[in-house]
């Protein structure tokens, strides 16, 4: 089965590789073909975890063939939107000529299955954990686990708000939980309403449509909840 991929250079110092069919599969690496030869890997066990949830799996293949169509630099750019060399600007992130196509019923069915159970992993993962450890600060980590939690609830909203689909940000929770809960209501509500969209928006010098909107979604998630399993370890 061919995998149509997008890598994504220069994403804090490493590349991404995108297997643009399916939303929640990537993989990191230290270049192009270190990304794409860890995606190889990345689509089995993505492939496996579906299975795990739903005996009717829609990803069904023999062997993997990974295709790298296109290549995306992430840049920089400062207030006036001019390209810049300093970190601190805004990052401008993939958008590949895949994330112009509107998401079909199926998609977002699917991806609805997967949102539910990538919420269930991370509930999964912190379930058990103390105040202190929730709380707790770690040497070169910008967050507690309290505040990757906030950060995933407070990204769901960004994302959103990146259409103009987004409530209120007054209304956002200062409750990590609260907030997880709020921000994916809103966003498995207006999921389903995307279905055949074709809306491709410029917010802060960056493209956005529903399926790169999904496609940040899954992997924000799924990406957090490895970084705290990580830091559980600790």
């Amino acid at each position: 089965m061919i995998f149509r991929v997008g890598v994504e250079n220069n994403n804090e110092g490493r590349s991404i590789a995108w297997a643009l069919e399916h939303p929640g599969c990537f993989a990191y690496g230290g270049n192009v073909s270190a990304a794409c030869v860890n995606l190889e890997g990345a689509i089995q066990s993505y492939a496996t975890w579906i299975l795990k949830h739903d005996h009717h799996t829609w990803l069904n293949f023999d062997e993997v063939e990974i295709f790298p169509e296109e290549t995306w630099e992430v840049y920089f750019i400062d207030d006036n939107l001019d390209k810049t060399s300093d970190v601190d600007g805004y990052s401008v992130e993939s958008f590949f000529r895949y994330d112009w196509r509107p998401l079909k019923k199926e998609e977002v069915e699917h991806a609805l299955k997967m949102l539910t159970w990538s919420r269930a992993d991370l509930m999964k993962v912190i379930s058990g954990l103390s105040a202190g450890k929730l709380d707790a600060t770690y040497p070169m980590e910008r967050w507690s686990i309290n505040g990757i939690l906030n950060h995933i609830g407070g990204a769901e909203w960004w994302y959103l708000d990146r259409l103009g689909l987004a409530f209120p940000k007054s209304e956002v929770s200062d409750e990590p939980l609260t907030r997880l809960i709020q921000t994916r209501d809103a966003l498995t509500k207006i999921l389903p309403t995307l279905v055949g969209v074709t809306q491709v928006v410029g917010q802060d010098g960056e493209l956005w449509s529903p399926r790169k909107l999904l496609r940040r979604a899954l992997w924000h998630e799924m990406d957090h909840i490895k970084h705290i399993q990580k830091l559980i370890r600790l």
